[in-house]
């Protein structure tokens, strides 16, 4: 009986990769705003009736789709981060590894980065996965900062009002970094998508493409805001 079990199991989750390796080619055809899950099934050859019991709805679909492309992100991230050893370099690495996976899967980018899709809310399920990047950030400075490679930049400007609220919200998951280096983390990791949706939706053309050079040099410039000592 468990055997019977697992072999049900088995072919569910096999049809269900399947079912969003369909919806991945619809995406890339039609975008995320015409997602359709009868025109995924018919993709499939099966009845939308059928379709329906392993995705209810085109939200959770959808969602299945988010957290998977968010998933992938974070795994890519933080195998580029377990290369190296200091925290700068790490960081460096870390959003090398965002560019290129954004390059290699230019809809599951859009999907997460680009323009939300109309009608759709994406559920609390989504908040851990896409979590995994800013959280390894977060944690490369709270590295730095346990081991003396973090510095502060002048200039930066420690926050008050709304914003110390706010950046309190993060304090928690870098014990000791200061509040000023966290705001100015945050800076970062909005330049960071700056920076890849510029080169992804073309308008760095006639001017920094290829983005090879500027996009190397950009993150160099970002290490150095946050505070992050090279070796």
């Amino acid at each position: 009986m468990n055997a019977g079990r697992t072999a049900r199991d088995r072919a569910r989750a096999e049809l269900t990769q399947e079912i969003k390796d369909a919806a991945r080619r619809q995406l890339v055809a039609e975008g995320a705003e015409r997602l359709s899950l009868r025109a995924v099934s018919r993709d499939l050859g099966m009845v939308s009736s059928a379709l329906y019991r392993y995705f209810p709805s085109r939200d959770d679909l959808l969602t299945a789709l988010i957290i998977d492309a968010y998933d992938a992100l974070g795994a890519a991230a933080e195998k580029a981060g377990r290369r190296e050893q200091d925290p700068r370099s790490a960081w460096i690495a870390v959003c090398h590894a965002v560019r290129d996976w954004a390059r290699s899967n230019p809809q599951e980018y859009a999907l997460i980065y680009g323009s939300p899709v109309a009608g759709y809310k994406a559920p609390q399920t989504t908040i851990q996965p896409a979590s995994r990047v800013p959280i390894l950030m977060i944690g490369l400075l709270a590295k730095a900062q346990e081991t003396g490679a973090l510095d502060p930049p002048e200039g930066a400007h420690e926050p008050s009002g709304v914003l110390a609220e706010q950046v309190a919200t993060i304090a928690a998951l870098a014990p000791g970094v200061p509040a000023k280096v966290l705001v100015r983390a945050v800076m970062a990791w909005t330049q960071l998508f700056g920076l890849i949706s510029f080169e992804l939706y073309g308008q760095l053309v006639g001017s920094m493409d290829p983005a090879d050079e500027f996009f190397a040099d950009a993150v160099e410039q970002l290490a150095d805001f946050v505070g992050l000592r090279a070796a």
